[in-house]
């Protein structure tokens, strides 16, 4: 009611000024109907100079122009007022564009060709039409010297004449400052428009009677069962001044329609059958264009739902039907003051996302602790807010309805489920700090869309790992190039409904990797409350995603659903954010998700950095490792080809064989598999390095030791591959025999420090050469090995 006081309040001045149109009433009259109109179908043309635009010199002087063809898209809400059948003027409002051809546009208009909208602004505003895009609310045109026409027979308005202006904006986009204001083209509008409100008026304009039509555009409200999605969010606000522990709260205006045929449930409390509302507020920032990272800066509990309106906000033609249903094609709205009245919110801990099942006898339960200003309201901090501190910031609001009745619908009407377009966002100014913040609307809702999706530049895809029996969340990544060598990668995870929540991601990594500033970001937790419906009634947690790095993967996790219910897992309503740089540019590769409550993790497609060929894994030496004393380790080389090594030292029996790969290794086995000795043990890894400690070992034997299952740290596994070793006690050279020749060679350095040149004489391994060796050369004098 209060939107249709404010359209009848402003007759009187509407009638002091006439537009042209086809047929006109005297500008004195006061007594007859009054329709508000809005758009069912149209077509835009714009006719560009793309030579202009796209900075190229014509080679003659004859300006060309190509044309941009649009079709309005359905559901615009670009509405007219008109009086006994004579146009008195649009209100603020915007026409969503669906592109029809084909051009050659500069990069940012070419981005936003599929999301640009006409908007009427308002009248405080310099321009009365511009052509922006409906995400991000970037100006692209200013729209000048156009003029509107209604044909009430036919319904139809045109408008016509109208000049593209390049804005200050898009100039400074292309690199080209100064072309701000120049005409770049024209512009024509011709849109069939229906009637959403009737009104008829008396001799002194006071409104004798009002209804709502039945409209008669196509395809709209014919959505088989209940469908509630937002039509328009309605103002942002700071309830209560100032700040509590750095933060604080805000609420945001809702206005739900009813697109489906079917009435909704909309009981209120203690009744569990009505919508419930749960408010988030976004920021993208960073980077160059001040647009790499998008993250949500704030949470509130939800609004619980109580008699609605008949409304027609959307102008799908409401039944009529209010109270304790929502009527087909029906409105009902709930401003800031009451979307963010304490009392009337509750925690979302209690709600299934998917289901919409609550208990409405609990859910909403104060008892047990007071409220401060910010208390379940849409928590942010206030360094998140204050201009100074995130100059170039852009920030959007987003509210969601989850609805009982839908679910049920959809279990009793296979294939009539609309839980997943519930979610609709805004983009917002901020203004004012350091405790008390104002909030202004830049453009209109985007309807049907989680907030997600206006983030600059990104891919974001939608993901429903359970169809049927869980809900969706969106996956948003994003990579840039700040400098030479470096690339950024941000990803976005928004969990919309799905009520298993996601408990670790995951991105693949490999051969010549490197990654650096390595972050998370997520949203503040609401403190906890008693009767909160967490566990314990200890609030969710807020301890940080624990960071796994290896070769093959970064990984983020919070702790299970095992270890702890409360963990902050990425739960309905709420964004995580995850980042890093990295040496390597994007290739297309696959992320791992896991999930909270239930079901086996899944993989999503991103992009992520790009491996070097990885190098073969290959084992490089090996050798027979013995310490001698204070002298240090010696190593006998033992050749990976032709006749194996000899180690001619006593170790007792026991011995260590060292071999060295291309690459880090992680894991693997090792076992005699010829002569007589055994593998002590495991294996021990450093770096490139395998080691393996033998006992038993016997003298006058060829020894092999066989390694299976070596894997490095790119998951790359070598055949199993044979060491062997001669193991010959005194034959200092190395020949297979012990004779004369090694009983001298150990007299000539009896007495010498041990040193790589002569440790082979050091038969026992004691760090000195003494008779003790030569004795023992002496006494295997005759061994052999074949």
């Amino acid at each position: 009611m209060f939107r249709k006081i404010l359209s009848y309040s402003t007759l009187p001045l509407l009638l002091l000024f006439g537009i042209s149109s086809g047929n006109s009433t005297s500008p004195e009259a006061t007594t007859g109907t009054l329709e508000k109109m809005m758009v069912a179908n149209g077509n835009v043309a714009m006719n560009l100079d793309l030579n202009l635009l796209n900075g190229v010199v014509p080679a003659t002087k004859e300006t060309k122009l190509d044309t941009l063809r649009f079709e309005v898209g359905p559901n615009s809400f670009f509405t007219i007022l008109v009086f006994n059948n004579a146009l008195r003027g649009p209100e603020p409002g915007s026409m969503g564009l669906i592109r029809r051809n084909s051009a050659i546009l500069p990069e940012a208009l070419n981005a936003s060709s599929n999301q640009l909208v006409i908007a009427k602004t308002n009248s405080s505003e310099p321009f009365d039409l511009v052509v922006r895009d409906g995400k991000t609310g970037f100006t692209f045109f200013n729209i000048e010297g156009h003029g509107y026409n209604y044909d009430a027979a036919a319904h139809l308005l045109s408008i016509t004449g109208g000049r593209l202006l390049v804005s200050k904006e898009f100039a400074e986009s292309f690199g080209r400052p100064s072309d701000a204001g120049a005409v770049a083209g024209e512009i024509s509008i011709g849109a069939t428009m229906q009637p959403i409100e009737i009104t008829q008026l008396d001799e002194n304009g006071d409104v004798k009677s009002a209804r709502l039509p039945a409209l008669n555009q196509p395809g709209l409200v014919v959505i088989p069962g209940p469908d509630v999605i937002i039509g328009e969010l309605i103002g942002l606000q700071q309830l209560g001044s100032g700040a509590v522990n750095g933060r604080v709260g805000i609420s945001l205006g809702t206005d739900a329609c009813n697109k489906g045929t079917t009435d909704v449930d909309w009981f209120a409390l203690p009744n569990g059958d009505h919508p419930f509302i749960p408010q988030n507020v976004y920021r993208m920032s960073g980077g160059a264009t001040h647009d790499d990272r998008f993250e949500q800066i704030g949470q509130s509990w939800g609004k619980h739902a109580f008699t609605a309106a008949s409304s027609n906000t959307c102008g799908f033609g409401c039944n009529g039907v209010g109270g304790s249903h929502l009527g087909a094609g029906c409105s009902d709205a709930y401003g800031a003051g009451l979307n963010g009245s304490q009392t009337g919110i509750g925690s979302r801990a209690w709600v299934n996302p998917f289901t919409g099942v609550f208990n409405g006898s609990i859910a909403n339960n104060h008892t047990g602790h007071s409220h401060d200003v910010t208390s379940h309201r849409i928590l942010v901090e206030t360094s998140d807010l204050i201009p100074a501190q995130n100059l170039d910031a852009t920030y959007f609001a987003e509210a969601e309805y989850i609805v009982p009745h839908e679910y049920a619908w959809c279990q009793s009407h296979p294939g009539q489920c609309n839980m997943y377009n519930n979610a609709s966002y805004e983009r917002y100014n901020v203004s004012g700090g350091p405790t008390n913040f104002t909030f202004s609307a830049v453009g209109t809702t985007v309807r049907e869309q989680p907030a997600i999706m206006a983030w600059t530049g990104a891919t974001v895809n939608r993901q429903e790992p359970d169809p049927g029996n869980d809900g969706i969340w969106f996956i948003g990544y994003k990579v840039t190039n700040p400098s030479a060598g470096i690339w950024h990668y941000e990803y976005a995870l928004y969990n919309q409904n799905l009520d298993r929540s996601i408990q670790s991601f995951s991105v693949p990594l490999g051969c010549g990797i490197t990654v650096s500033n390595l972050g998370v970001h997520a949203p503040p937790q609401q403190p906890a409350s008693p009767n909160d419906g967490t566990l314990g009634s200890a609030g969710y947690s807020s301890t940080p995603w624990t960071l796994t790095q290896t070769a093959n993967a970064v990984s983020w996790n919070s702790e299970t659903f095992a270890q702890n219910q409360n963990a902050n897992a990425i739960r309905y309503g709420t964004l995580y954010n995850f980042r890093f740089d990295s040496n390597r540019p994007p290739q297309a590769t696959n992320a791992t998700i896991g999930y909270f409550k239930t079901g086996s993790p899944t993989t999503v497609a991103i992009q992520g950095p790009m491996p070097d060929t990885c190098n073969p894994l290959q084992l490089t030496s090996a050798v027979s490792r013995m310490t001698h004393g204070g002298a240090g380790d010696f190593d006998v080389d033992l050749p990976l080809a032709g006749e194996p090594g000899v180690e001619c030292r006593n170790g007792g029996g026991n011995h260590t064989v060292v071999v060295t790969f291309t690459n880090t290794m992680v894991s693997g086995s090792a076992s005699v598999t010829s002569g007589t000795g055994t593998v002590a043990g495991s294996p021990g890894f450093n770096g490139n390095t395998m080691t393996i400690n033998l006992i038993g070992v016997a003298d006058v034997q060829e020894l092999t030791v066989t390694l299976s299952n070596v894997t490095d740290i790119f998951a790359q596994v070598m055949p199993d591959t044979p060491v062997s070793v001669n193991m010959l006690i005194g034959d200092t050279s190395g020949n297979k025999t012990v004779n004369a020749s090694d009983v001298a060679q150990a007299k000539a350095q009896s007495g010498l420090p041990v040193t790589a040149a002569n440790f082979r004489e050091d038969i026992n391994a004691d760090g000195s050469i003494t008779a003790s060796d030569i004795g023992q050369v002496k006494a295997d004098s005759g061994h052999t090995v074949p």
